[in-house]
């Protein structure tokens, strides 16, 4: 059981929750950018939470099945078609043995996950499937490798599945402006309450400078009073503010650690949102507590995991 790759997009990465236990030796987390989309494709099928999926940034991605499956598709949606029926995303499909999945290009959001049922087959490195290039790591080839023409990405089961669908207050809408809320951290006393005033009421555009590694913001810039601190350990959604005053999100593919001073970090799921964001689309930020964000995470580990 598995899918050929006819053609492989622009970044198709094998994922699964990511790589823990290995930041003290300078590798990275990885996993998927947006979690509750990747999350969300794995409960519609019954699968382990931690399955390996694929993640289809800006599409262009064509797939072959050889063998009956359900899948399930969340996140962005990039125009697929199903033997060139055009198919929406948060929702299963069943698939035959010689259908053909096309993802196309971005009609909103950046990047979309697709699960089989029972996952897709890949040996770990390191405890994990997660792809990260960076680092030659994980992936089909336990290298690093994206995702290429020829390649053979085997699943456990042909099981098929009745039809489900992601309800609708849990589909979020990538085309609305973005806000955000910030726990205040790291160094965020080092910021003026007028520097802080400039960054909590902006807008911030997402630039064209962004990867799995980091967003980076265009906008008002930001000053810290320091100049520079002593290299420390950076989270998912860490917010860094460089010498230029432009904000830094950092992302799954972030360094583990950093030097420049950071104004605070975003919550996972957060952050999640902004990986859907595409360059133009605005982001504003709010201060937030670690608090409201450890209750939202809960609430949605409670749906995910039942």
């Amino acid at each position: 059981m598995s899918f050929e790759v006819l053609a492989p997009g622009i970044l198709t990465l094998l994922q699964d929750s990511g790589r823990v236990g290995y930041q003290h030796l300078g590798i990275t987390t990885g996993g998927p950018m947006d979690e509750h989309a990747y999350y969300w494709a794995n409960r519609l099928l019954g699968n382990d939470p931690s399955a390996v999926q694929l993640e289809i940034t800006f599409g262009q991605l064509q797939l072959q099945a050889n063998a009956s499956s359900t899948i399930a598709i969340t996140g962005a949606d990039l125009c697929a078609t199903l033997n060139d029926k055009v198919i929406t995303p948060w929702r299963t499909y069943a698939i035959a043995s010689g259908d053909v999945l096309a993802f196309v290009t971005p009609k909103s959001g950046l990047r979309a996950y697709l699960a089989v049922s029972g996952g897709f087959q890949c040996q770990p490195k390191l405890g994990s499937c997660s792809t990260v290039k960076r680092e030659q790591l994980g992936g089909l080839s336990g290298l690093g490798h994206a995702i290429a023409t020829g390649d053979i990405l085997p699943f456990e089961s042909n099981t098929t599945r009745p039809e489900q669908r992601v309800p609708k207050w849990a589909i979020p809408n990538y085309d609305v402006p973005l806000e955000l809320g910030v726990i205040p951290s790291y160094q965020h006393a080092s910021f003026s309450r007028d520097e802080q005033m400039t960054f909590y009421t902006s807008n911030y555009e997402v630039s064209q400078h962004i990867d799995r590694m980091g967003y980076r913001l265009s906008g008002p810039p930001v000053t810290s009073q320091l100049d520079g601190i002593i290299s420390e350990g950076i989270a998912f959604g860490a917010i860094q503010i460089p010498s230029d005053g432009q904000p830094i999100v950092l992302m799954k593919d972030r360094q583990t650690i950093g030097g420049y001073p950071k104004i605070g970090c975003l919550s996972s799921l957060g952050t999640s949102q902004l990986s859907q964001r595409q360059p133009g689309q605005i982001v504003t930020f709010s201060p937030s507590d670690v608090a409201d964000a450890e209750i939202e995470r809960r609430l949605f580990n409670r749906v995910i995991l039942g």
